[in-house]
């Protein structure tokens, strides 16, 4: 049967060519959209680590160049008067706040040597983790005890902990932030392990992590960002209060102040946007598809009246000529669609994308794809298919 639909097909391969490049092309588009869309969705509903939750962000911007002299001072009072503030529960310390761009990124090294893993970096005060409701896999939060410790104490996420230590646990174990035979490296012991941390939201990829310590009394740089635990209910008004009780402390100073909700939400906002205009490029480009689609359709079935008059004089129904075309469309669409699989399958197999495509969202993408323009294909040949299929064998064959 299927033999006998190909026939035709191949008989009209020199029109039907620019059709199926047509229909390739849409194809890897609608692909592309949907492989980025699936990606996203299994990106959302991935554990981030923390509960932004309740949570303000607090960036202190200095007017001179070089970033915040380390201060234990300045670090102990301005804690001690936003604890003072009703709406505040817990204040914590870190290098650069949640969902936000900026990244310190650097390598980790074992002591004995072995391949460098690249990791991002956060230096966080003691009640850092405290302040962002984080939950401990294994060993132990950094604090007060570290002070003064031959090694940086460090907590790091799960991802870091295998790539470093396959098979065994990280909790205890000295890395370093150069190799093996470098004179300036630092040496850092793990003294914990959390399952995931994503400080730029729901749609960061996992990467491997790794948190610092932070102290007021020995670390070289000071932290430019404080987080606020708030009391559930605390209104935007507390703003105001917040700037009013930082500028007392230190009022050469700016302050950006936000709640870190507010920071997620613009933050997915502008992870989005990409994906909504492919979206958009794409949904134009199967509209020129369907149209075209639609007119080789059309006109194809006009150059074939005698040939369905023929059909239908010796004895083919009106629902057999219908079926026909609908399946023809569909074959010349599922060898197109064919065609782009054997080319996007080499993406997966090569591991160009990591895990941006593995294996399940090619998949998915894959199916998603062949739905839409199988579906589109269909609807594109409803109308010409009905109305090849309501001519009578007498018109058919008198057509010229």
């Amino acid at each position: 049967m299927f033999r006998h639909l190909l026939k035709p097909i191949w008989r009209r391969k020199s029109r039907n060519l620019m059709l199926s490049l047509e229909i390739l092309l849409a194809f890897v588009v609608v692909f592309a959209v949907s492989a980025a869309g699936a990606r996203y969705y299994q990106l959302y509903h991935l554990p981030i680590g923390f509960d932004p939750a309740g949570l303000w962000s607090v960036q202190m911007q200095q007017t001179s160049q070089g970033g915040p002299k380390n201060d234990p001072q300045f670090y102990d009072q301005l804690r001690r008067s936003l604890l003072d503030l009703p709406e505040v529960e817990k204040v914590s310390f870190a290098s650069f706040p949640l969902y936000d761009n900026s990244t310190w990124r650097g390598d980790m090294y074992r002591p004995e040597g072995g391949a460098s893993v690249e990791s991002d970096f956060v230096q966080a005060s003691d009640t850092y983790f405290e302040t962002l409701g984080m939950q401990l896999a294994e060993g132990r939060w950094f604090n007060a005890s570290d002070e003064g410790a031959a090694e940086q104490p460090v907590v790091i996420n799960r991802r870091l902990a295998d790539a470093l230590f396959p098979g065994r646990s990280a909790v205890g174990q000295l890395i370093s932030d150069g190799p093996p035979s470098g004179k300036d490296r630092t040496m850092m012991r793990v003294t914990g392990v959390v399952e995931a941390f994503r400080n730029h939201g729901e749609f960061m990829p996992p990467v491997n992590f790794t948190i610092k310590r932070f102290s007021p009394l020995s670390s070289m740089r000071g932290a430019e960002t404080v987080v606020l635990k708030v009391r559930p209910g605390t209104s935007r008004a507390f703003e105001s209060r917040l700037s009013e009780r930082m500028k007392l402390v230190r009022n050469d100073w700016s302050y950006r102040i936000s709640p870190v909700l507010d920071m997620r939400t613009t933050m997915l906002h502008d992870s989005v946007i990409p994906l909504v205009i492919l979206g958009v490029i794409a949904a134009f480009l199967l509209l020129m598809v369907g149209f075209g689609l639609f007119g080789v359709l059309w006109q194809s079935t006009t150059r074939r009246i005698p040939e369905i008059g023929l059909r239908r004089a010796i004895g083919a129904t009106a629902g057999g000529i219908y079926r026909q075309i609908i399946v023809e469309q569909l074959l010349l669409t599922g060898l197109a669609i064919a065609v782009g699989l054997v080319l996007l399958v080499q993406l997966p197999i090569t591991g160009v994308f990591g895990e941006n495509l593995s294996w399940p969202l090619f998949l998915a993408a894959a199916l998603v794809s062949l739905t839409v323009m199988s579906l589109v294909s269909v609807l594109c040949a409803l109308y010409p298919a009905w109305r090849a299929s309501r001519m009578s064998p007498t018109e058919a064959l008198h057509y010229e």
